[in-house]
């Protein structure tokens, strides 16, 4: 019977790893925006900002200089649980600072939560409510994009998301391979089969009124992850829009990375928990297929638990002296099938990478580093399960300032 099953479960996985990659060939071409519309729409731009003195300053920098009618976007800085001089640097330079303290409710989803409430009884209306992180940088012409997919009848809208600082680390080379990766071989591929894309975390657009019909709601340590199920379920999909970047600032060492990653999963099984079985019984029923393949994006959390599970199982069975406990399904597929597959799920980063035009050798060099990035996962997520009721946030930490005109002057 256990031999049934641990057959069983590798079948699944094979079946999961040919959904994704059989999606990653529909993002092998990209067709251009061309629809253009002059600047309408008016914006609140919020920054999540909890202890960002450091970082938060060049932000605002950046905003400022946005080619976008100053008339039409206020930026507001969530002070959330600040003990230093987020606050006062945000007033400075003449920005809103909304200083929020609840130790007992913390995290970036509680924050934008209090913010919208906060939002709605300002005298000043707003079509479009953009959410982006302290660290971030953003092109400047950002939200003219962001103005015309709303203009175009998207909303809920995730940008580009591009790394602030590649060349830093491993670490950081491995995060923007991933990015190039996820925004080419996953994200665009749903845009062009007309599917839902997942929210990212930062460089996100809602269009007010359905921010105002919804509400957040979206209070887990994956915030972005759960507001895209709710969409999703409600028959909203996410659009994403290439032609807007905005560049995050990744940790820099590998124990900061898997902490940081660490809450991701966590706040992975408890969304998945919550809104798996519910919304792949609904897209089965309505024959929706973004609502069924959404569900299978909230599943891949339990896809890398079981993969490290169960391969450790095989290997195991393997080494041991004497006969074989279990199947492997490696044992009933041809060996060149095998290769062919392996090959092309290895190649598609280095393939996203020249789609993306990535020059910088440095960064193709890191390729050589990546597969011990990838196999991080797997006992962070192992670890992920067992602490997944813990709801505790935790923050990033910035040491340093990275301008807007560096990240141009250093792009790979």
């Amino acid at each position: 019977m256990l031999d049934i099953i641990i057959f069983a479960v590798q079948v699944l996985l094979a079946l999961l790893g040919g959904y994704s990659l059989f999606f990653s060939f529909f993002g092998f071409f990209r067709k251009k925006r061309t629809a253009h519309f002059s600047a309408q729409k008016r914006f609140a731009v919020l920054i999540a900002a909890h202890n960002e003195e450091q970082v938060v300053g060049a932000l605002i920098d950046n905003l400022k200089e946005l080619d976008y009618p100053k008339e039409l976007y206020d930026v507001f800085v969530i002070c959330d649980n600040c003990t230093d001089r987020t606050a006062e640097i945000s007033r400075q330079m003449g920005v809103y600072a909304c200083v929020r303290n609840n130790p007992s409710l913390r995290g970036k989803g509680y924050a934008i939560e209090w913010m919208l409430k906060e939002l709605w009884k300002m005298p000043k209306s707003y079509d479009g409510v953009v959410i982006l992180d302290a660290d971030n940088l953003v092109n400047t012409d950002f939200l003219q994009h962001m103005n015309n997919e709303l203009c175009s009848g998207s909303r809920v809208i995730q940008a580009y998301l591009d790394t602030k600082n590649p060349s830093d680390s491993w670490i950081t080379a491995a995060y923007a391979i991933t990015y190039w990766f996820c925004n080419r071989l996953w994200q665009l591929p749903r845009t062009n089969l007309k599917l839902a894309n997942f929210l990212g975390g930062t460089g996100m657009c809602f269009e007010s009124n359905l921010l105002k019909e919804m509400g957040w709601g979206a209070t887990s340590l994956v915030e972005d992850l759960e507001f895209t199920v709710r969409c999703v379920k409600r028959g909203i999909n996410p659009t994403m829009c290439y032609e807007a970047k905005v560049y995050d600032e990744k940790p820099l060492t590998f124990k900061a990375s898997a902490r940081q990653r660490l809450r991701w999963m966590q706040g992975h099984f408890d969304v998945a928990r919550r809104y798996f079985f519910s919304l792949l019984w609904q897209g089965i029923k309505e024959r929706s297929w973004a609502k069924i393949d959404t569900a299978i994006y909230t599943f891949n959390v339990y896809n890398v638990l079981l993969g490290f599970i169960f391969s450790a199982i095989l290997w195991v069975d393997l080494a041991l002296p004497g006969t074989r406990h279990f199947s492997s399904l490696y044992d009933y597929l041809p060996t060149w099938l095998m290769v062919v597959v392996t090959l092309l799920v290895y190649l598609g980063f280095p393939l996203a990478m020249v789609f993306e035009k990535v020059k910088s050798w440095r960064m193709y060099a890191s390729l050589l580093l990546y597969p011990v990035y990838l196999a991080s996962w797997w006992p962070i997520t192992l670890y992920a399960f067992f602490t997944q009721n813990n709801k505790q946030w935790s923050h990033t930490q910035h040491t340093r300032v990275i301008r807007f005109e560096d990240v141009k002057s250093k792009q790979v």
